[in-house]
């Protein structure tokens, strides 16, 4: 018996990527439902489709409820007999979010709060928020709008009442949708020059396996107004596109070639999991951090005397400081991925 045993569990944003790895972990195991909640019938009706051909004896456990975050009435109607939320809809793309930043905060600020207020009015027990390390030291609007995501979940724990919230923070998930490893895989078999932004430029990398298994350890561990983040390795972009053509030059009419296009808008050389401010008071959870909320109150006078001589000494967790993975370790992890198992077998990838 699970902590999930008949229980509801509501996915916003449940069609993408982590939707998918959730449904492929949880289906058959004894959790009750599944609901799917997004604004995209096609990508509703594809996953359908796809859950009842492969597993047809779970895929009643699947309810699917079109809605958008930035209408909290849909959402209302998705909460009710929820159990549990993983709030995972967001707009993500970089560039996209810097030529619309109002789309985003529309999505990731107000969305977000739409989400919690739902979640809180409808007596659910734990929601987890998906952050990303574009939120800490933000340049970018999709990271600002992605830090106020995690401000407002923090400042809504303090008066959730019975609801615990928890903000995950993650690096790039590898071959998730619109990340680039398949878009290097088309570039590699139409045998055009793969597109790389800046050789030198690293990034945490982890599967969409350890961002569902970050998302559980948050839902078993954190404590309400927490961000968790997971101890992930990095490598350089010119690492990551090596390994990738070593994987699949057999399938490439031509010698694979690498251009550099550049920084594309709003990127950054390195990408940070914890701030410096946040290193000083982090608790060290094996292979996770979990940052507590900072629960003071407006007077700030009886907090006058004390102070953090630690927070000096203590240096922010990035990309550049984290372990670096050389060319071969960056491959086996690559090659370890169930989405580069069937794109090397000739498996469709429904994500």
């Amino acid at each position: 018996m699970s902590v999930f045993k008949d229980k509801v569990l509501l996915i916003t944003g449940g069609t993408g990527s982590f939707g998918n790895a959730v449904l492929n972990r949880f289906l058959r195991t004894d959790i009750g439902e599944i609901r799917i909640f997004s604004r995209d019938e096609k990508k509703q009706d594809d996953m359908r489709h796809d859950f009842q051909a492969r597993m047809p004896e779970v895929a009643n456990k699947i309810k699917f409820y079109i809605g958008d975050v930035r209408n909290k009435s849909t959402l209302k109607y998705a909460m009710k007999g929820v159990d549990y939320v993983f709030h995972a809809a967001a707009l993500k793309q970089v560039p996209s979010c810097e030529f619309f930043p109002m789309e985003a905060v529309k999505t990731n600020v107000m969305g977000t709060d739409n989400t919690l207020d739902a979640a809180i009015d409808a007596g659910v027990k734990c929601v987890i928020c998906l952050s990303t390390d574009k939120a800490a030291y933000p340049i970018n609007a999709m990271g600002i709008t992605k830090a106020i995501e995690e401000k407002i979940a923090v400042a809504k724990s303090r008066l959730s009442g019975n609801t615990k919230i928890c903000c995950t923070r993650y690096g790039n998930v590898m071959c998730s949708r619109g990340s680039v490893i398949p878009l290097w895989i088309d570039q590699i078999r139409k045998g055009n020059p793969i597109t790389l932004t800046e050789p030198k430029m690293t990034r945490f990398i982890m599967s969409l396996e350890e961002a569902v298994d970050l998302v559980l350890f948050a839902f078993e561990n954190g404590k309400n107004g927490d961000i968790l983040v997971q101890k992930a390795p990095a490598c350089t972009i010119q690492t990551q596109a090596e390994a990738v053509v070593e994987l699949f030059k057999h399938q490439a009419p031509n010698e694979p070639e690498i251009r550099v296009i550049g920084i594309r808008h709003g990127e950054k050389m390195y990408e940070t999991l914890l701030t410096k401010e946040e290193a000083a008071k982090a608790i060290d959870m094996g292979n996770f951090y979990a940052v507590p909320a900072d629960n003071r109150d407006l007077n700030y006078d009886k907090f006058f005397k004390e102070g953090d001589v630690k927070r000096a000494t203590i240096e922010e967790f990035n990309s550049n400081n984290t372990k670096r993975l050389n060319l071969e370790e960056t491959k086996e992890k690559i090659a370890s991925l169930t989405y580069i198992q069937n794109e090397l077998n000739g498996i469709p990838n429904l994500v």
